[in-house]
């Protein structure tokens, strides 16, 4: 890696910007600061928006669960090495390497009917993994992760739909995020996996007919689906070309039965639904890694930590720019207030360092006109009354 891209990895932009660190006495984890937490929070109530316009209903579940849950699931023997366990009370307990099993739970709580599937949930998944210390890499290989975990029980007849659905919706939030099309990629059966032939031949014909009729165009992986089930893998090339797994689309047969999964049918016989796996980003802090190193650091406004600093020309102005900054906080914008006694050259050149993408200027001309001279980091220069300004920058500044 040359030097000019490693002064956009995300571990150095993570420092320069005070967004994040990481330390000795946690390895694989991640200590967010007041700006990289805004970011991050800024990830999370987007996504969670747009899950709950489709459809899905947001749920949590608990961290720490019996190990006999996840021997049950099978995930226990997936992954035995890399799972933190500890015994309370004479029985033994282990960290949650993923959600889908709780989410079981939730859908097992009661008898449910026909009438109720599709069923949608998701959760931002608190997950560990035990991994190999010379794997972990920053944010992009971590011990602690969150996951935009989603889950969709339903019937047969119903797969196609759901997941042409789900792909459309994961088009619509890579091109908010400001990726192009992902690649993707069919993943077959492993050689160890759960569940016979008959189940795996069922199961890879339903994706394949339902990746064809969303319009996929799909590469063949042979022997990576996951040990319950095939998979679709969506790849996403950021700006210096390379290429990263984020969304996926697993369909599984097997953990419903495993589980005891069913559900009343139509003609009041138990039935067993189908499991599709969801998710859109997958690791949020592995996603924010990208999103760092994709942009250089120069986030958009909508996701910049700070949109915008207010900075006054002189002390005489300090209280202008502090009113402008509150008016425009209260209208939903992430605002910040310089009023150090600098020259205005230096704010501003400081501001965009630490990537903000907006100056807002007030010194006696905007202070008399109850305006606001703002300065994009692209060199735009605009003045605007402050409520125009909180108007115009709308569409720019949120998702």
């Amino acid at each position: 890696m040359n030097q000019s891209i490693d002064a956009y990895d995300h571990r150095v932009l993570g420092t320069k910007l005070d967004l994040f660190h990481q330390q000795e006495e946690g390895p694989g984890m991640v200590f967010w600061h007041p700006r990289g937490f805004a970011l991050y929070r800024v990830v999370e109530d987007y996504i969670r928006r747009r899950m709950r316009e489709a459809g899905f209903q947001e749920i949590r579940t608990p961290q720490l669960l019996s190990y006999s849950l996840w021997e049950q699931s099978g995930h226990a023997e997936k992954f035995a090495n890399e799972m933190y366990r500890l015994n309370s009370g004479n029985r033994p307990f282990a960290l949650k390497p993923m959600s889908c099993p709780g989410h079981v739970q939730v859908f097992n709580k009661k008898l449910r009917s026909v009438h109720e599937l599709p069923l949608r949930y998701c959760e931002f998944g608190a997950c560990h993994r035990d991994e190999p210390s010379g794997a972990l890499q920053g944010l992009m290989r971590t011990r602690s992760f969150v996951q935009d975990d989603a889950h969709i029980f339903c019937t047969e007849a119903q797969i196609e739909g759901e997941v042409q659905r789900f792909c459309e919706l994961l088009r619509s939030i890579y091109a908010d995020f400001g990726f192009g099309a992902p690649l993707v990629f069919f993943a077959t059966r492993p050689a160890k996996r759960a569940g016979d032939d008959a189940t795996w031949d069922r199961a890879e014909a339903a994706l394949v007919m339902a990746a064809r009729r969303a319009g996929l165009d799909f590469a063949i992986r042979n022997g990576e689906g996951a040990f319950y089930g095939p998979k679709l893998e969506f790849h996403l090339r950021d700006s210096h070309g390379r290429s990263w797994q984020c969304g996926t689309v697993q369909l599984d047969f097997v953990l419903p039965e495993r589980m005891g999964v069913d559900y009343v049918g139509s003609d009041s016989t138990r039935a067993r639904p189908v499991l599709i796996h969801h998710a859109v980003l997958g690791s949020l802090e592995r996603f924010i890694g990208m999103l760092l190193e994709h942009y250089r650091g120069a986030l958009p406004l909508w996701l910049a930590p700070e949109q915008l600093v207010v900075a006054n020309v002189t002390d005489a102005h300090a209280g202008y720019a502090r009113k402008a900054a509150a008016a425009l906080g209260r209208e939903g914008y992430r605002v910040a207030v310089d009023s150090r006694s600098e020259r205005l050259s230096r704010k501003i050149a400081e501001a965009h360092d630490q990537g903000v993408p907006l100056v807002a200027v007030a010194g006696e001309r905007e202070a008399e006109r109850g305006s606001l001279s703002l300065r994009w980091r692209s060199g735009r220069q605009l003045e605007l009354p402050v409520a125009e300004a909180a108007r115009q920058l709308r569409q720019e500044a949120f998702r």
